[in-house]
């Protein structure tokens, strides 16, 4: 229970179905506390989330439990999340902390409890398929809203013990039921930011922990001439175009970003646009391993459009992408999920372009 309206719908519905349904609040990062009581604060972490979830629970008179979990999200979450820029990639840290946090220490926490499954407020479907013997994943009614995209790192274990009960459900369906059961978070507004950046300042809290990310260098056009110099890498992404203080006769966007040259690489809209991509920590979702090539629709990032391409097995339990045609700012570090209609097929981390 983040104390969204997501989650306590979930519970609410849980609870009218016939389930004896318990609240969890995950304690995995706390900003300071006056932050957390900010009315802006687009957060789901910290004091203002427990109050809200806590209240939620008094009001569908069931157990609240607070889990603490910040020593094992600093590890797998927050350190990646530094590393990864430290290397000049773009990580997902909501990925990692679904695949670590709240499908894997959250599940052995509810076990503990006694409890036989968690349950989520998640936009997305778990189906059971009898003939092939597999739990499915699938995509929200809601396609606006559709978190299945965060969800491809799940084994078929942990979809065997989870309920995600708004998954059929679009998000004006949700704040209605809500509505409907006078719970006081019917119109609290969605969670958009990183729980653990403060201000959403990625710049700020990066250059605490890795300051030689901030480390000044030269910017370079495609055949390495100089334009100026960036401010260090961590404030830079590929397709990035705003922050360059670069004068030139045409917008210029970053295309690469190289590490050991403390080096940014920047050119026009146009190069921007590949169609083949390396990627590495490949997961399906049947838990089988890919032998053949499978022709998919892939997403380079959560909001973007999904593309058919298709998804090659090579070397060292990498995949590669080719789609069909060339996607804009194809960028290591974030993932690159992979669907068939509305079923999740798996999905992996994007390490390099190609071409």
């Amino acid at each position: 229970m983040s104390g969204g309206v997501d989650s306590s719908v979930a519970a609410a519905l849980l609870k009218e179905q016939g389930y004896e349904v318990i609240g969890l609040t995950m304690n995995l990062f706390s900003l300071p506390r006056e932050i957390c009581q900010e009315e802006s604060l687009r957060s789901c972490c910290g004091w203002r989330a427990f109050e809200d979830a806590q209240r939620i629970a008094m009001a569908l008179e069931i157990p609240h439990y607070v889990a603490d979990f910040k020593d094992s999200f600093k590890e797998k979450v927050m350190a990646d999340f530094c590393e990864e820029y430290r290397k000049g990639r773009t990580p997902n840290p909501c990925i990692r902390c679904n695949q670590y946090i709240k499908f894997e220490a959250l599940i052995k926490r509810a076990k503990k409890l006694s409890a036989d499954y968690i349950a989520t407020g998640h936009h997305a479907r778990v189906e059971c398929d009898a003939v092939r013997g597999q739990y499915l994943l699938k995509k929200g009614k809601d396609k606006e809203k559709d978190q299945s995209y965060f969800l491809y790192p799940l084994t078929q274990e942990q979809l065997s013990l989870t309920l995600m009960p708004i998954g059929e459900k679009t998000k004006t369906e949700v704040r209605k039921i809500a509505e409907d059961l006078d719970l006081p978070v019917a119109q609290k507004p969605e969670s958009q930011e990183i729980c653990f950046v403060s201000g959403n300042n990625y710049a700020q809290f990066l250059k605490d922990r890795i300051p030689e990310g901030s480390k000044p260098g030269p910017i370079v056009d495609l055949n390495l001439h100089i334009l100026g110099q960036h401010r260090g890498i961590i404030h830079y992404t590929v397709g990035q175009r705003k922050g360059m203080g670069v004068a030139a006769p045409h917008p210029l966007y970053v295309l690469s970003i190289d590490v050991e040259k403390n080096e940014i690489v920047v050119g026009p809209n146009e190069k921007l646009y590949k169609n083949k991509l390396l990627a590495s920590q490949v997961h399906f979702i049947s838990g089988e391993k890919l032998v053949q090539p499978l022709v998919v629709k892939a997403k380079i990032r959560h909001r973007h459009l999904e593309a058919k391409a298709v998804v090659t097995p090579v070397d060292k339990g990498q995949v590669q992408v080719e789609f069909e045609k060339p996607q804009r700012a194809i960028t290591p570090g974030q993932s690159v999920v992979f669907y068939q209609d509305d079923l999740v097929v798996g999905g992996a981390i994007i390490d390099r372009v190609l071409g």
